[in-house]
């Protein structure tokens, strides 16, 4: 008995301890901040290969395990089981998920990369002539009111010089030779450091594809070591559920942008948009983003269409929040369902958390994340209340005063 009890009071002793370790830990990230985040994006800045391998692996574990199980049954009549067989079915694999990424890789470059360069010029070669336009179109607009239209075209024009401006100093090379050719070289710098990144990425990629399920073995022989059995298969249970909800928010919203781009292009290209491909890489990319999404990409794609035709710009913003309406009602959720479980309200709250926090990263990651710490609170709560004999419903406790200690019922 007194065994037991020195026990008990080892184990609580050491809680505690930790406990506090913990919160003095907390506060020195919270005083520190700014040291800790250099850290972290040091540590980001050097492992960037082992990231980018981990994510294209994630990325593509589905088309992996499709290729596999589909070379396993196709082998299965030749081979018996064992290691050639499952050798080969991974190298299929493995050559199937490098072949799409080379295919998304192509084209990108050849398809999207050489529209958009050309747009872009475009943009830059017709800044005069469409600035002169949009000034023609502001005069009709306030004909009726000249103060209004004089303050307006005094604002206007202040803008298009400075945007002049702004092009001709980036573009003149004998005043800026200095500053061209420092930002040369750390483009160049930058784009090869980038190249090698990607590169042994790939190469961490494939070897994690191939040894993906020997590490989970690993991790969870590790947790049943470490733990109670009872504890272990929780921790297990929660690891499934952080994938299935990480894994189906983030490769459906993948698939959501990818057909809202598509279908940003088919439209913006039957009622002759300007800079269709530019407006519709624009738009597939920002919609990863939930939310403000939509948002951030409306607002650079209507001043390039107001640029050109300001009547059109009206067309474009209606085209984008019919699409929006599609996409946010009918395709989001037909591809996403509810896989995070949030309300509207958290999905606000934790895209602001943590893109302040993290920064664009932050916004794409922020609602899955939160959708876990959210699960896994309600779960400690729901835990807690049981063991009080207290019924976990929410709206139980809607209209409650307070509950009477003796008889635990709800007083209303």
């Amino acid at each position: 008995m007194n065994e037991h009890k020195f026990r008990d009071y080892i184990y609580w002793g050491v809680t505690a301890v930790l406990v506090i370790v913990t919160c003095i830990a907390a506060a020195l990230v919270f005083i520190r901040w700014q040291t800790v985040y250099g850290a972290i994006k040091y540590v980001n800045r050097v492992l960037a290969p082992i990231i980018y391998g981990a994510i294209l692996a994630y990325l593509l574990t589905p088309i992996y395990n499709q290729v596999y199980r589909l070379a396993d049954r196709i082998l299965t009549p030749y081979l018996k089981r064992g290691k050639k067989k499952s050798g080969l079915a991974k190298a299929a694999a493995t050559l199937a998920s490098i072949a799409f990424l080379a295919a998304v890789a192509a084209g990108l470059v050849w398809l999207i990369l050489p529209r958009v360069f050309e747009s872009v010029k475009g943009i830059v070669n017709s800044i005069p002539s469409n600035a002169a336009r949009i000034a023609l179109w502001i005069e009709a607009l306030f004909a009726d009111y000249p103060d209004i239209e004089m303050a307006v075209l005094n604002v206007y024009n202040q803008g298009v010089e400075k945007l002049v401006s702004w092009v001709q100093t980036t573009t003149d090379l004998l005043p800026n030779i200095e500053r061209i050719i420092t930002g040369v070289y750390t483009s160049i710098m930058g784009v090869v450091n980038l190249v090698k990144n990607v590169l042994i990425g790939i190469i961490v990629m494939v070897y994690l594809l191939n040894i993906k399920d020997t590490l989970a073995a690993q991790g969870k022989k590790i947790i049943y070591s470490l733990f109670p059995l009872p504890v272990a298969n929780e921790a297990v249970e929660k690891w499934r559920f952080i994938h299935r909800v990480f894994g189906g928010f983030i490769i459906g919203k993948l698939w959501d942008s990818l057909i809202i781009g598509i279908l940003t292009f088919v439209w913006l290209s039957i009622i002759k948009m300007p800079y269709t491909v530019l407006i519709s890489v624009i738009v597939g990319v920002t919609n990863v983003i939930p939310f403000f999404g939509p948002f951030i990409g409306a607002v650079p794609s209507a001043i390039l269409v107001l640029l050109v035709n300001p009547r059109k710009c009206l067309w474009f913003l209606l085209s984008i929040l019919a699409i929006q309406q599609l996409d946010g009602n009918i395709i989001g959720p037909k591809i996403l369902g509810n896989s995070t479980g949030l309300s509207s309200f958290w999905v606000l709250f934790s895209i602001l958390l943590f893109g302040g926090l993290m920064g664009p990263v932050g916004m794409i990651i922020g609602v899955p994340l939160f959708a876990v710490l959210y699960r896994l609170a309600a779960e400690w709560v729901n835990k807690r209340l049981k063991r009080k004999d207290l019924p976990t419903i929410t709206d139980d406790y809607g209209d409650l005063k307070h509950i009477d200690e003796e008889k635990k019922t709800f007083v209303r």
